[in-house]
């Protein structure tokens, strides 16, 4: 027993969950006290009686006496959750009386509660006890409480602060019932509620109606607006079109202050409504709304300043408008075009847009973005062909025409305000210091791609107009007026953002102009860190434009010197971006470097060959493998494959020096092997070669096969170095810098192996030359060597392997699988957190040999195949997500290959077939495994009908051999009512019948067990009417006659023996 444990037995505050003596409150708030506010032991003897006293099936009965005598708030709200708990897992199993007592109770409570205003300050009690009536509603409406509409409409005309928190209870309601349903209700259940709240929503109307006409009290008005937006979704369109309710909210409300953020909300709800009739109430709408938002934000107010010294509440207005223009203007801009009448409205919506877009704050203009991106791409996307450079105004179709003046200043704020795109490496920081920054932020990047595309299309409706706003820009960068860091980067990323949207001859024109004015600009600016900020703007630019580069050779040579110069530039930052500007461009144009251009004497490969040592001496390691692989591109360009093979010799030339030095030194002393700065020299080498092989691909074999033997052997001796090391220290010992960097080199190795061969194409060589002595090398090591000691990427080399090579390796597999298998099972199977790589690796190299070397599977050991089919259990069975996703991808693999193997396929269905049904089960009623549900449904489907078509010939039970599905269905069932004693027999009948009839439809089963998933959570008593299992019957019912009917539609699909007789003749 843990001593805490202990300490409880003789605790004082033990007496609590003595239910045989009065409570006593004062000890009960002293132990919630001790909860919130102690630290250390303490704390967690009054956490676990706190919890002991709430799992107690008596502790509701206690709750009264709290509410009533405790003086403390956080006393009282635990006290709420015990009987929330209760409510919603127990309901069904109390007696009547005392669900119509707590009933009782709970509305008496929030009556006297919330009828005294002062009360409302309790906040947090309040709310909770409005949840809590929703939980009992979500039990008892409309069957045991068929009057609570009108029950809570007429108590709310008693007392306006009854009314107000009224409004709430009304609001909860609506969010649980239409908003929240989804997996805390079934589906049946949830429509029926829905269908309830419909059918009496017109007495809710009525009330929130009276309020909003009659009422002076400004709380109760904006809880019942709060109120009404919720119901906007769901509520039949009448109330909404064919009453007085868009000009009561416009006029009533829409210019108060302290109502206008909701009214704008409740319009915005309205204006998403996507319905062909309405028209005119929708032309209502805007009119109505458009002049009342001249009077509150006249036309010529600067918006942008107004939002930064704005309130919350006043920049929340903002936000809002934004919401309700792109929302009215996306679903019905078409229907306001087409009125003349209405033309001036449509174009002061546009430039209170325009307006709005300009505000400092990023939600905001994600919200105008949304807009200006629909319109553009519609326009374009109505007559894609550009307009000549000087567009006749025939030319330019009707409702391009119309928007001509707004898009040329949309244009002019993408260009001003371009978000910042990935590749840049070159930033200013929050201290004005130019450094190199190394995040990817995601939504920086999402709106670079927004804002990207919309430019393009404003770009093709009008290519003459942009290019005129970039150059005016540029202009002004030169001439100073808008010089500043921040202006040109954006001007530059801009710029570099429409590649490809103007023709040819214009983009040529244009950039020549750029990176002119960007090079004066380079001469005129004095100051290293501005030098640096344009340096990597020019780069930025030419890498966006491969199409330029590749028409134009001579710019292209200028601009790979330009970068070769700046790989020399020490400048934070300048040598990173120019050796990703080249490996983009090599990338790119890689055919060009390796022909002989018109004037030059030899392909530029050979100059970059031949100045390879000047070009990167003053380059980081990890730049010098970027440039590698740049150039690698260009030598997998060659399709000479003599002239390929001598470029490769002096492409690797250097790093191979070094190689051959340290071998050649290695084979006279081993222990050179143990040098910190050899061994270092080592992987760097090999990052080289691994870069390379991946831009150079199959080809690589020359430079492979030079090192191969040699990379082997240095990889044993290493393996054997760490081996002595840990038997000599430890296990510790790997954490050393120097054993560090032989694992580096391990590692390196089997990178460069799995990445050659993933590119290879010539499996037979592979398997014949590469695979035997790497086997050799790797796997007994793996085997030896002590957990802490292995390579994850064994593994992950071994799954590419099989992988590529499928059957021309399933021989290899029985030797592979004993080296690795069970040696890191047992490293990964005492928890779910250990070892993450290998686990995740051993999982892929098991998913390959499972879908490409499947026979491997049928030849070996009974036990062998039982751990396998074991492990992959386990997999499913992990929280990480990934690895269960791969744990149930292999199993439905397997589960197809099995079924494909006749002679296999019935034994492993008598072994393990009821085996595996239980497991799938275990984790879909396992709540942190919900993510994987899609799998779950689609490997269950798979299993139920494989017996429903009587696939699964072999009796899966002796006692009923001759009906497999009955025995399932029974098996199911012993099954869950083991698990879940709670349920009753008729909904585990209905559950069961299900998992049948639906086993053709994925999203319908899908959902059928997300429904079970609900019921599992609350006792259900002996009334399941709540539960509509009859119509859930019916409805399984007619899919399985649907399924049927489909099934004979197709000759031969069914059984004869299922056939109607007078299909049989």
């Amino acid at each position: 027993m843990p001593a805490e444990m202990t300490m409880l037995a003789d605790h004082p505050a033990r007496q609590l969950l003595d239910f045989s003596q009065k409570l006593d409150i004062n000890l009960l708030d002293n132990v919630v006290n001790s909860m919130y506010h102690d630290i250390g032991s303490q704390q967690r003897v009054a956490q676990e009686v706190l919890t002991n006293l709430k799992d107690h099936p008596d502790a509701w009965t206690r709750v009264d006496t709290i509410l009533e005598f405790s003086q403390n708030m956080k006393t009282k709200y635990y006290a709420l959750q015990i009987l929330e708990t209760v409510i919603k897992t127990r309901w069904k199993i109390l007696p009547r009386n005392q669900c119509e007592g707590i009933k009782k109770y709970v509305v008496g409570l929030i009556i006297k509660t919330s009828s005294d205003p002062a009360n409302m300050e309790e906040g947090v009690y309040i709310s909770k006890l409005n949840m809590i009536l929703v939980q009992i509603l979500k039990q008892e409406w409309p069957k045991h409480w068929p009057t609570f509409i009108s029950d809570i409409v007429g108590a709310s005309r008693t007392s306006e602060s009854l009314c107000q928190n009224n409004m709430i209870i009304l609001k909860l309601l609506s969010e649980e019932v239409f908003d929240f349903s989804s997996g805390q209700m079934t589906q049946v259940k949830a429509k029926h509620l829905k269908d309830s709240m419909c059918n009496e929503f017109s007495q809710i109307f009525q009330l929130c109606q009276f309020v909003m006409e009659n009422s002076q009290n400004a709380p109760l008005v904006h809880a019942t607006l709060e109120t009404l937006l919720r119901f906007l979704n769901w509520i039949p369109l009448g109330y909404i079109f064919e009453t007085k309710l868009i000009s009561t909210l416009v006029y009533k409300f829409l210019n108060v202050p302290m109502f206008r953020n909701v009214t704008l909300k409740c319009l915005t709800e309205i204006a998403g409504v996507s319905v062909n009739q309405y028209e005119e109430q929708f032309v209502n709408l805007f009119t109505l709304t458009m002049s009342q938002l001249k009077q509150m934000l006249p036309l010529n107010t600067n918006i942008r300043v107004a939002y930064a010294n704005g309130k919350d509440d006043e920049q929340n207005f903002i936000q809002n408008l934004s919401l309700f223009l792109c929302t009215f203007l996306k679903e019905h801009g078409q229907l306001i075009e087409k009125r003349n009448n209405l033309r001036e409205s449509l174009m002061e919506a546009l430039h209170y847009m325009l307006l709005v877009s300009e505000v400092e704050e990023t939600e905001i203009f994600k919200i105008c973005l949304e807009y200006w991106n629909h319109l553009a791409a519609e326009l374009y996307r109505e007559s894609p062909f550009s307009t000549s450079s000087t567009p006749l105004l025939s030319d330019v179709p009707p409702r391009r025409h119309l928007y001509l003046p707004v898009l040329s200043q949309v244009r002019l704020l993408m260009v001003s305000r371009m978000a910042k795109p990935e590749e840049v490496l070159v930033v200013e920081n929050d201290q004005g210091e130019v450094v190199r920054e190394f995040m990817k932020d995601t939504d920086a990047i999402n709106l670079y791609k927004n804002m990207r595309e919309t430019l393009v299309y404003l770009t093709h409706l009008d290519y003459a107009d942009t290019e005129r706003i970039m150059t005016e820009k540029l202009h002004n960068q030169v001439n100073g007026t808008e010089w500043s860091w921040r202006n040109l980067n954006m001007l530059c990323w801009a710029i570099g953002s429409i590649s490809g949207a103007m023709h040819e001859e214009d983009e040529k024109r244009f950039l020549v102009t750029v990176i002119k004015d960007l090079l004066g600009l380079c001469e005129q600016k004095r100051g290293k860190d501005n030098k640096a900020i344009i340096a990597s703007n020019i780069m930025y630019i030419v890498g966006q434009y491969p199409r330029f580069l590749r028409a134009h050779w001579k710019f292209l040579k200028t601009v790979v010197n330009k970068l070769f110069e700046f790989m020399h530039e020490t400048h934070d930052g300048v040598q990173d971006m120019a050796c990703d500007t080249f490996i983009k461009i090599a990338q790119k144009c890689r055919r060009h470097f390796v022909q002989v251009q018109v004037g030059e004497v030899m392909p530029f490969i050979d100059e970059i060959l031949n100045n390879i040592n000047t070009i990167i001496c003053d380059l980081q390691p990890q730049q010098v493998h970027t440039f590698y692989e740049a150039v690698g591109y260009m030598i997998g360009a060659q399709t000479d494959q003599a002239v390929q093979e001598l470029l490769m010799e002096k492409y690797m030339l250097l790093p191979n020096q070094v190689w051959d030095s340290i071998i050649q030194q290695a084979t006279k002393n081993v222990d050179i092997l143990k040098d910190a700065e050899t061994v270092r020299q080592l992987g760097s080498i090999l990052k080289t070669n691994v870069r390379a092989c991946k831009a150079v691909g199959h080809p690589f074999v020359l430079q492979l096969g030079r090192i191969y033997l040699d990379m082997l052997n240095v990889y044993k001796c290493l393996s054997e170095n760490i081996s002595s090391a840990v038997q000599t220290n430890g296990e510790m010992v790997t954490k050393q810098p120097l054993i560090r960097s032989m694992r580096t080199v391990k590692r390196e190795t089997l990178k460069l192996i799995s990445g050659w061969v993933s590119r290879s194409n010539d499996p037979q060589m592979v398997g014949e030359n590469f695979v035997p002595p790497l086997l050799e090398a790797v796997l007994i090591d793996y085997q030896r060597n002590v957990p802490a000691a292995r390579e994850p990427e064994v593994l992950s080399t071994m799954a590419t392997i099989v992988n590529k090579l499928g059957v021309h390796i399933t021989g290899e597999i029985p030797k592979i699988f004993d080296a690795v298998f069970e040696c890191t099972l047992n490293m990964i199977n005492k928890d779910f957190e250990e070892f993450p790589e290998h686990r995740t690796h051993f999982f892929y190299l098991l998913q390959a040999a499972t879908s490409q070397c499947f026979p491997a599977f049928l030849s070996i050991a009974p036990a062998q195949f039982k751990l396998i089919l074991d492990s992959i259990i386990w997999a499913f069975k992990h929280t990480m997500r990934n690895v269960a996703d791969t744990g149930l991808q292999i199993l439905y693999t397997l589960l197809q290959n099995v079924s494909g193997e006749e002679a296999a396929a019935q034994s492993f269905y008598q072994t393990y077939f009821c085996d595996v049904l239980q497991h799938i089960f275990s984790v879909v009623t396992d709540t942190s495994h919900t993510a994987g549900l899609t799998m779950h449904a689609t490997i269950l489907a798979y299993m139920f009908n494989l017996v429903e078509e009587g696939k699964v010939s072999v009796a899966l039970s002796a006692a009923s051999p001759a009906n497999n599905q009955a025995h399932i269905q029974e098996y199911i069932a012993n099954l869950l009512k083991t698990a879940f004693p709670h349920l009753q027999d008729a909904q585990v009948k209905v559950f069961v019948t299900g998992l049948f009839s639906l086993n053709q439809d994925i999203p319908a089963f899908k959902e059928h067990l997300r429904d079970f998933l609900v019921q599992i959570k609350e006792f259900a008593g002996e009334d399941t009417t709540d539960l509509f299992l009859e119509e859930r019957e019916t409805a399984l019912r007619q899919a399985q006659e649907e399924k049927h009917k489909l099934q004979m539609s197709v000759p031969g699909i069914l059984n004869p023996h299922e056939l109607p007789e007078e299909m049989c003749d």
